[in-house]
């Protein structure tokens, strides 16, 4: 998996794929290794944000300011939710202030809907499913999450529905491609819960532990965690369905263990 780290770092251009446009918001597929915004540690080039702000230099400014430990402004303008750097898949960035009031809001009611799609170690063996735990913080580590026992700070409810795809075997290793809705959205919401429950999604250098180097990984390079679908209501009322095609790498790697 050290391959995979060493692709990620590397200075290639990444452009999102447009899904969807109007005067209000801007709906993308992001790729893999596309940093959302700039980090606290700043130098950070190529970031989604900065790719929006060049397309729609008028949306700057809109949206939740942050500042970094310095005191400099983070930016993040247009920024509704936001998706890890290795994760893949559907954002909507929002163009005016209304724009973003209004999306906000849904993600925070829990009325947006999102589906990803994941594969993990080992085997599933319910069809359906429920993870509900509570995340804090890592006793050991600043940057990650925990929902197991030990988890330190303020525990917020999490929950995550699950559904099993696919289970299989690839040279002699057992793994399940999954369906994930999240019922909340804590950071490393669905990362933390796989983990928690021995289940984690394959590539994750921050929660796979040892399995990323004694696993054959299903010859992925990449975290298998790609954010397939957006339900959500538009200013205009109405309630739209995006859909980021499933990468063809994760394909590929389902295929490996379809039964």
């Amino acid at each position: 998996m050290q391959q995979g780290k060493e692709e990620l770092d590397a200075n290639t251009k990444l452009i999102p794929d447009i899904l969807y446009e109007d005067e209000q918001v801007l709906v993308v597929s992001k790729p893999y290794g596309m940093l959302v915004h700039e980090d606290w540690q700043s130098g950070v080039e190529g970031t989604l944000v900065e790719w929006f702000l060049e397309r729609v230099p008028t949306a700057k400014g809109v949206g939740e300011e942050a500042l970094k430990p310095d005191g400099e402004v983070l930016e993040r303008s247009g920024i509704v939710h936001r998706l890890d750097r290795e994760t893949s898949g559907v954002m909507i960035l929002a163009k005016t202030t209304e724009a973003h009031a209004h999306l906000k809001a849904q993600f925070h009611d829990r009325l947006a809907k999102k589906e990803y799609r994941a594969l993990v170690y080992g085997s599933i063996h319910d069809r359906y499913g429920t993870i509900n735990r509570p995340i804090g913080r890592n006793a050991k580590d600043f940057k990650k999450r925990s929902a197991e026992r030990g988890a330190k700070g303020t525990l917020r409810e999490a929950i995550t529905y699950f559904e099993r795809i696919g289970a299989g075997e690839f040279e002699g290793e057992s793994f399940s491609y999954l369906k994930l809705m999240p019922r909340t959205g804590r950071t490393h919401q669905l990362r933390v819960h796989l983990r928690a429950i021995d289940r984690p999604i394959i590539g994750d250098v921050l929660y796979a532990g040892n399995r990323l180097e004694s696993s054959n990984n299903l010859n992925l390079k990449r975290l298998a965690l790609h954010a397939h679908v957006l339900e959500i209501t538009l200013l205009n009322d109405e309630q739209m369905r995006f859909i980021s095609p499933i990468p063809a790498e994760l394909e590929q790697a389902a295929e490996r263990i379809a039964e």
